[in-house]
């Protein structure tokens, strides 16, 4: 789940938000028990952990950086904060403030879901394949995706630019009602695309701008089709494998590996823990992750960077054509169709910001960031948990923001 670079404001859309995004990850309620640092198991089940709180005395700089995230933590009644933050691939710092759980500390090194971060590790899978001549970005689906109304009219690049003109399953409301009534509920590809496809579309393919979680969901089926390999597997050896991303992986279940960051919510009307509500909504199957702080803070860098891409695929990440489109018409209303500006633009699977190349995913008591600064090689990576009290909306942009404000003071990292 992603929160769009300018999305409105008021209060019923913020409700409607709320609903969507507590209704979704709902999967066995399975007790965990919390692992010290010392004990926990890394993605191998060997002991020991590569994501520590930076050690000894502390430069004016992190200091810095970790006083505006406690200070953020307390503003925004943060149940927990991740923070790690990163100049030209250095450690500036790296921290965990609050709890997991009730007495239970929170670690660096504690997993979380990473929701639409996934979205850009597979739009940059796609572009490795269109550099090895596999496939092209404006080659239409219809021989991967033979069912799916216009595919003769729907490019690669258009799924994964969120131009298809595709309505949104998760803003359906007949969708939030299932979520509601059955949250423990595994959701199937074919089950989350019938929502959109029985609606028209917003526009005609490629003429537009709106999101749609649809566009991920077939475009994981197209790569699959196209390559003949399981989108987890397939992202591995293109993105996360040669990037060291050793604690990114996909799950096929609500499980998160151990040791867990914990997760609670008031989405529903009451405070409750949510850490192992079913994710399968989110997107596709094999590519619905969890991470933790230093992945996201390397994937952010990396990403951001363009460091698996040539000059000209990183040039099509950060605008592959959005630049200039949507806005609302008399078939799509200007809270749908976001008009996409230079300042503030989707790109292929990631969003630009000021120059911030970012992802945002925010849904059932889990936040989180990833961004970086090219222009000043600055990465900076917030997840972040609520308590009863929390602000709505993804907190962790906030906390990031903030640590902008004082590391980039010229690029304002304003994503609201």
């Amino acid at each position: 789940m992603t929160d769009t670079p300018h999305s409105p404001r008021t209060r019923a859309r913020k409700r409607s938000r709320r609903a969507l995004l507590c209704a979704a990850l709902l999967a066995l309620t399975v007790q965990t028990t919390a692992v010290a640092p010392a004990l926990a198991e890394g993605p191998d089940g060997r002991g020991g952990s590569d994501c520590v709180r930076t050690e000894g005395r502390l430069d004016g700089t992190a200091r810095r950086v970790l006083d505006i995230t406690r200070e953020a933590k307390a503003d925004l009644d943060l149940n927990a904060v991740q923070v790690r933050v990163t100049i030209d691939g250095r450690e500036v710092l790296t921290d965990a403030l609050g709890e997991s759980m009730t007495g239970v500390p929170a670690e660096p090194d504690m997993h979380f879901r990473a929701g639409s971060v996934a979205f850009a590790h597979i739009s940059t899978t796609l572009l490795r394949l269109v550099e090895e001549r596999r496939v092209r970005l404006d080659d239409t689906v219809e021989r991967w995706l033979p069912d799916l109304p216009k595919a003769d009219r729907i490019t690669l690049r258009m799924l994964a630019s969120n131009t298809t003109g595709l309505h949104d399953y998760v803003t359906d409301p007949d969708f939030l009602t299932e979520l509601v009534a059955n949250p423990f509920r595994a959701w199937t590809p074919p089950e989350l695309l019938a929502f959109p496809l029985r609606h028209s579309f917003w526009y005609e393919p490629g003429s537009s701008w709106s999101y749609s979680h649809a566009n991920y969901v077939l475009l994981v089926a197209a790569l699959e089709k196209i390559t003949g390999v399981r989108i987890d597997r397939l992202v591995r050896e293109k993105v996360t494998g040669p990037l060291g991303l050793r604690n990114t992986r996909n799950n096929f279940t609500p499980e998160i590996p151990r040791p867990a960051l914990h997760a609670f919510t008031s989405d529903r009307g009451l405070y409750e823990e949510s850490t192992f509500w079913n994710p399968s909504w989110t997107t596709a199957p094999g590519a619905v992750v969890t991470t933790h702080i230093c992945d996201l803070a390397r994937s952010a860098q990396a990403i951001g960077s363009g460091e698996l891409l040539s000059p000209r695929s990183y040039r099509t990440l950060l605008d592959p054509g959005t630049v200039g489109l949507g806005g609302g018409t008399s078939t799509c209303p200007e809270t749908i169709c976001l008009k996409q500006t230079e300042a503030k633009h989707f790109g292929l699977g990631v969003i630009v910001v000021n120059g911030w190349v970012l992802q945002n995913p925010s849904f059932s008591g889990y936040a989180a960031i990833q961004a970086y600064l090219p222009s000043r090689r600055l990465a900076i990576a917030v997840s972040a948990t609520k308590t009863a009290t929390t602000p709505d909306g993804n907190q962790a942009e906030v906390v990031a923001a903030r640590i902008a404000a004082l590391l980039a003071p010229g690029d304002p990292l304003a994503i609201g």
